[in-house]
This record gives C-alpha cells, sequence and structure tokens, in this order.
C-alpha cells in the first residue's frame, strides 16, 4: 500500500501558555498542502525500514513511521512489514512532515488490516507520537488549541490563491524556538481573525515564533519580506520555521529565479 503524507502551513500562531506537562498551549489554523513524501508498505519475513530522498539520521526505530508501527503493534496483531518512506517535506521547517508521516502510517494500517479503528481514536495514537500528528489524521483546515490535538473544522475557502513556499538554507530546532518564546494570548482569537479578508491578515494574524527566530536568523525574515516585495497578500513563517509561505493571487512565473539556488521551493494553486 502506499500513500503520499501532506505537509501543512500554520497560518497564524501564538503560544498562549505553558502546561505542567511541560508541553505549551497553543493557537493556530493548522492548513493542509500539497507537498508530499512517499510511504508504503508491503508484507516480509521481518520489519524492515528503508528511507531515500532527502537523508534521514538516526535509528529507524527512532523515526516516527516505525513509532507509528510499533504503537499499533503493542495492541494489535500486525504482520512484520517492509517499509519504505521517499522523504521530500524538508526537517526544520515548520511543515510537520514527520508528523504526517506517522499519522499517515496510522491511518493505512487501520485501513489495510481493518483495525476498526474510528477517527477519535487514530488521533488518539497519533496524540502520543507528537503534538502536529492528530491533525493529519483529520487533514483539512482546522482551529486548533491545548497542544494542538483540540480541534474545530474551519471552512477556510482560499480557492483561486496561488500558495508560494520558501525554504532557506537553515534549519530551526522546535526546542529552541520554544525556549526563546514568551506565552501570549490574542487579543482577538484566530477562529475569528480567519474570517477576515485574505488581503487583511497582514495587519492582524501573525506567528509569535517569528520574534524570536528572526533575531536568530535574519535571512528567513528576508525571505517574508521579498514575498511581499514579489506581491503576496500575506507572507508568513510557518510553525517555528523556517519555512516561509506566502499567498497570491498572480505569483511570479519562475519562483527559484527570486531565491538563492540553495533554497527548496514549492507552489501550488489552492
Amino acid at each position: 500500500m502506499i500513500s503520499f503524507p501532506n505537509a501543512k502551513i500554520n497560518i497564524g500562531l501564538y503560544i498562549t501558555g505553558k502546561r505542567p506537562d511541560g508541553f505549551h498551549d497553543l493557537e493556530t489554523i493548522f492548513f493542509p498542502i500539497g507537498w508530499s513524501d512517499a510511504l508504503e508498505f508491503a508484507y516480509s519475513s521481518e520489519i524492515h525500514f528503508s528511507t531515500s530522498g532527502i537523508s534521514i539520521s538516526g535509528a529507524a526505530d527512532d523515526n516516527l513511521v516505525m513509532k507509528a508501527y510499533l504503537l499499533l503493534k503493542k495492541d494489535f496483531d500486525l504482520p512484520a512489514l517492509k517499509i519504505h518512506l521517499h522523504k521530500q517535506i524538508p526537517f526544520g521547517a515548520g511543515l510537520g512532515g514527520g508528523s504526517a508521516d506517522a499519522a499517515f502510517m496510522l491511518r493505512m494500517l487501520n485501513q489495510s488490516f481493518k483495525l476498526g479503528l474510528s477517527g477519535e481514536q487514530l488521533q488518539q495514537y497519533a496524540a502520543k507520537l507528537g503534538s502536529d500528528c492528530p491533525f493529519f489524521v483529520v487533514n483539512k483546515p482546522v482551529f486548533a488549541t491545548g497542544r494542538g490535538e483540540i480541534m474545530t473544522e474551519i471552512n477556510l475557502n482560499l480557492k483561486g490563491l496561488s500558495l508560494v513556499l520558501v525554504k532557506p538554507s537553515v534549519e530551526v530546532s522546535t526546542a529552541s524556538a520554544f525556549r526563546n518564546i514568551v506565552p501570549q494570548k490574542p487579543t482577538i482569537s484566530l477562529s475569528e481573525l480567519i474570517q477576515l479578508p485574505v488581503s487583511e491578515w497582514k495587519d492582524h494574524i501573525f506567528n509569535q515564533f517569528e520574534i524570536s527566530v528572526f533575531k536568530q536568523y535574519p535571512e528567513i525574515e528576508l525571505v517574508k519580506q521579498h514575498l511581499y516585495d514579489m506581491g503576496a497578500l500575506y507572507a508568513s513563517m510557518s510553525g517555528s520555521g523556517s519555512c516561509v509561505f506566502g499567498l497570491f493571487v498572480d505569483p511570479p512565473a519562475n519562483i527559484q529565479d527570486e531565491f538563492p539556488s540553495k533554497y527548496l521551493t514549492f507552489s501550488q494553486q489552492i
């Protein structure tokens, strides 16, 4: 079986408080996008995990895909599988690529082996793997609170706009980004602000991580500014960075030519 775990962007992101369990409460809009990995598995005489594409460091059992498989294997009689992940979503980008891979693995196992898990049960398993993972079970635009696992589907129609993503040649450590954050609640909830026209988001919808991340990595801020110079209606860093996205009515034809060749770019019509 094969699937294509897709990335996400955050439209607005506030860290609203520190929790007793050491995690943070947040408020954000998750929006799925088309930048995708490829994940497949087949029956095997023994468990085997391999990768291609972007190099992945660390032991196989530390990969979220394997953690997802082993998590369900504890509760269900799953067979040995040969699992392969082709990695295209960059790391340290704020796009949730690893979380997507894990959630899609849960979904694939549930479907292939008829485990009978509901969407809510899959989200509960996904939450054990990472704060962003439950979103990729839903994989629709949502307003998220808590660690990101409390989600309400929203009607966010960006049809007709083009999305441009730019990944600078730096990776931002999520742990480091959180260490430098000062919790702050928005004066108006993102669930209300997202109803504004996209042309007004620039003055009202913010990613709180930009304050500290831009100080440490000025080139990320330069990417955001260049997207506005190119005509973006709205531009923002996604998650804790380093990827920056812009929403356009008419994006330039050759996006890669606008940025250094070492930067990764992706674009799609929404």
